[in-house]
């Protein structure tokens, strides 16, 4: 590992309880925190840190491989330091939910939005989720591990009918 992150030793001693991994890959910072410490850990990054740009909200289903099942990830980046690091936040699948960035970043309502629509993750506090990608009446979350390749209800692609 390359010398420690500027914003990391302000994290774990703000933060000691909430963090639960801390770890490089890539060159890149990742933070990992209680989902209920999310909000409060994106503030004190915008505000003392100077990490003025959320520039991605994503999440990633680990369907049978983790005790929690989402992982969502915050890409920020700070302008005025040049650089970046990652806040990650365990979600299970019992309590699909999260609270929304948007009242840190407003960047964040359209990210959310897209990782609703296609994970099924619900983000409360936020000022418009609902579908961004995918029709208002469609059934299920395209992204998650066991949401059927072919769609819901649909039969299989059998080829090109000639």
């Amino acid at each position: 590992m390359s010398e420690i992150h500027r914003a990391v030793p302000g994290l774990q001693e703000k933060f000691s309880t909430a963090i639960l991994d801390v770890t490089q890959d890539r060159g890149d910072w990742i933070v990992t925190v209680a989902k209920d410490a999310i909000i409060p850990v994106l503030a004190f990054l915008k505000s003392e840190c100077a990490f003025d740009m959320l520039t991605d909200v994503t999440a990633v289903d680990w369907l049978g491989v983790k005790a929690d099942r989402f992982m969502m990830v915050y890409q920020l980046t700070s302008v005025k330091n040049k650089d970046r690091i990652r806040v990650k936040a365990p979600v299970s699948e019992s309590e699909c939910k999260i609270e929304s960035a948007t009242q840190v970043f407003g960047s964040a309502n359209w990210l959310e939005r897209e990782v609703y629509d296609l994970f099924g993750i619900d983000f409360a506090k936020h000022p418009d989720l609902r579908r961004i990608l995918m029709p208002a009446d469609w059934v299920g979350h395209p992204l998650r591990k066991d949401y059927p390749v072919q769609g819901p209800d649909r039969e299989p692609y059998r080829g090109r009918v000639s």
